[in-house]
């Protein structure tokens, strides 16, 4: 038979169990939010790095045209080959995917009187950005708005 100092302590020990589980559920609930505003932020330290290479490689395709009349590149495959001189040159390495999609998908912009070829890329994406990207005079908050473009400065 229990005394009654025993029944008035069984009761401690599972409220301090409780409060431990709740406590450790709300810090894991704390890192899960770090942890989520972290992996947005390297997928927007991802998207400028590889938009730019994209711009890059572009740039690089438009100055390296064998003629007098310079070209966009038709297709990304241009970029990782381009074969219009007397050897292969690669502007591009390989083809990088977009963060945001986890796919090749980017949204090619049309270049200027070459309706056929790109001068430019964004990503598919529309979610938004936590900080603001600033791009050739336009400040981006969302995936989509932010515009890798080597139009402006090809020549």
């Amino acid at each position: 038979m229990r005394t009654a100092r025993q029944l008035t302590q069984s009761g401690f020990t599972y409220l301090a169990v409780l409060f431990l589980v709740a406590l450790t559920a709300a810090g894991l609930a704390a890192l899960g939010q770090v942890w989520s505003t972290a992996a947005q932020r390297a997928k927007e330290r991802e998207l400028e790095f590889r938009g730019q290479e994209i711009a890059n490689a572009i740039r690089s395709y438009y100055r390296a045209s064998p003629t007098a009349l310079q070209q966009y590149p038709r297709s990304f495959q241009d970029l990782l080959e381009d074969k219009r001189g007397p050897s292969l040159r690669r502007h591009l390495r390989r083809l990088y995917v977009d963060p945001f999609t986890g796919q090749p998908d980017w949204v090619l912009l049309p270049a200027p009187g070459q309706p056929d070829a790109f001068s430019g890329v964004h990503s598919r994406s529309k979610q938004p950005l936590l900080r603001t990207i600033e791009r050739e005079g336009i400040n981006a908050s969302s995936a989509e708005a932010v515009v890798f473009s080597a139009a402006a400065d090809a020549r």
